[in-house]
């Protein structure tokens, strides 16, 4: 499934023009694509490969059904938001139809129906509440009872949103990348950007290598965004969601989206494979990024998961994670940069980043070039929490915890018992160190200091890298920093002559 989306090489030396963005997964490229399209020059850069981030382990569905429900959003945000917030993501849909179709991208595109699906575990006033308000809101969604294509007895309620759609992502990026290409635009890979200011009429990107660029606006579009310290950060949490992709054969389960209403919840979709196979992907037993290190056991409930209710289920192919950024109020942030006038962000996913990352693209691609949108209150990246308030609190209580953490015992006394793959966090006297042996058998020893805002950070077994679970910065075994909004590597930190253990 893997695919190279661009071939780029790193920024060979300080250029100009008139966008930079920093970011090459969907909403990167489709904020490149648009403007390009407006015949803006753009220059993209990444810190790795181009479209290798969080894009890659998308699964890639694209709705207009609310990850947390419109009656959700209307009630905290109000009625005029949630249809704003309809509006943009049906446009988004159709912007991906028209792009991959006027580009000749071959990337499986679909129009499908999404289904959510009633779990037995949970009252049907789940799905009551969000019908009538969609009907109120003038949302289409239509009440079925039918049998399901799951392997469930009897028949299943479910509220079946039209004209939703799938589509590979990496060959979309692949597609994109070489359209913007097209149109003038420069990717560059393996290019850190480590700050933005701004000089006079100049927005500068530098990066680790000593290059900048300098451009008259910056997009940020890096998942979670690196050029603010708090004012996003504080609304919205990582989370850490799994996926597998096993072989069935076609016809075997109807061609459609599927989510249930379990919290967290699953969700489910085919993808073209061979002649009389396909895959289906399934994903979910999401966790607040850094608090678990079982992924394994994760990627196996899902597979129990899906083999009780889908008989026919083959082979596992692939397994995988990824982070999403939930946002407090249940819309992405995707415009200014709070305080500023040329630098804009795309961040809070919410499980929905090729929606919102199409959604991006026409915005702020508008806020550049007219100066306004239509759309720019229901993301603006500035707003307040007026509502839900409990949710922000709770969600901001992992910070405290985790720095809490500074003052507690050692996990083990000594690096000398770390097996190849494994990480402990280890004290010595007041520091907290994380030890990791990569499995190549290298001790790695770092301080355990997120270097975004110093939380601890959490060894993840599964992915070899290490989670903050503040903000959702990773880093990997040699600590150098792989997701934002940490840019920084962890601190190298000798071998203590001893690592002593708390009594």
């Amino acid at each position: 499934m893997d695919v190279l989306v661009a071939d780029a090489p790193a920024l060979p030396c300080t250029v100009a023009t008139d966008v930079a963005v920093i970011g090459s997964g969907i909403a990167g490229l489709s904020v490149a694509y648009e403007l390009a399209s407006h015949g803006r020059s753009v220059v993209v850069l990444d810190r790795g490969r181009i479209g290798s981030g969080m894009t890659a382990r998308t699964t890639a569905h694209l709705a207009t059904a609310l990850d947390d429900g419109y009656d959700e959003l209307a009630r905290v945000r109000g009625a005029d938001c949630a249809r704003h917030y309809y509006q943009s993501v049906a446009a988004a849909i159709d912007r991906a139809e028209a792009i991959q179709h006027a580009e000749r991208i071959d990337c499986n595109f679909r129009r499908l129906d999404g289904y959510w699906v009633l779990a037995p575990e949970t009252p049907a006033s789940e799905l009551d509440e969000e019908l009538n308000c969609c009907r109120k809101l003038g949302i289409p969604v239509e009440d079925c009872i039918e049998p399901t294509p799951f392997h469930v007895e009897g028949l299943v309620r479910s509220l079946r949103f039209a004209r939703q759609a799938r589509l590979h992502p990496t060959k979309y990026l692949a597609g994109l990348a070489r359209a913007i290409q097209g149109l003038g635009a420069r990717l560059y890979a393996d290019t850190c950007v480590e700050g933005i200011r701004q000089q006079h009429d100049d927005m500068v990107v530098t990066t680790t290598s000593g290059h900048e660029v300098r451009a008259a606006d910056v997009v940020v579009a890096t998942n979670s965004p690196v050029n603010v310290q708090v004012a996003i950060h504080t609304k919205q949490a990582p989370y850490r969601t799994y996926a597998l992709a096993a072989k069935i054969p076609a016809g075997a389960l109807e061609d459609a989206l599927y989510w249930d209403t379990l919290d967290p919840y699953h969700y489910v979709r085919l993808q073209p494979f061979s002649a009389g196979e396909d895959l289906v992907i399934i994903g979910g037993e999401d966790h607040r990024s850094g608090e678990a290190d079982d992924g394994a056991q994760r990627l196996a409930a899902l597979e129990r998961w899906a083999r009780d209710r889908l008989p026919d289920l083959r082979e596992v192919t692939h397994r995988w994670s990824g982070q999403v950024l939930e946002p407090i109020d249940f819309a992405g942030f995707i415009g200014r940069s709070p305080g500023e006038e040329h630098l804009f962000i795309v961040s809070g996913d919410s499980g929905q980043g090729i929606t919102n990352g199409l959604v991006a693209g026409m915005l702020i691609t508008d806020l550049i070039t007219t100066g306004a949108s239509a759309w720019e209150e229901v993301y603006a990246p500035s707003r307040r929490i007026q509502k839900n308030i409990g949710e922000f609190i709770s969600e901001n209580i992992t910070p405290l915890k985790n720095l809490a953490e500074y003052l507690t015992a050692s996990e083990i006394a000594s690096v000398e018992g770390l097996r190849p793959g494994e990480g402990r966090l280890v004290r010595s006297g007041l520091k907290k160190i994380a030890a990791c042996r990569d499995r190549g058998g290298n001790l790695h020893l770092h301080s355990a200091s997120c270097t975004h805002l110093g939380c601890v950070v959490h060894w993840n077994s599964l992915e070899q890298c290490w989670d903050c679970p503040c903000h959702g910065s990773q880093f990997a075994p040699d600590g150098t920093a792989l997701n934002g909004p940490a840019v920084s590597p962890l601190t190298d930190v000798e071998k203590p002559a001893k690592l002593e253990a708390a009594a």
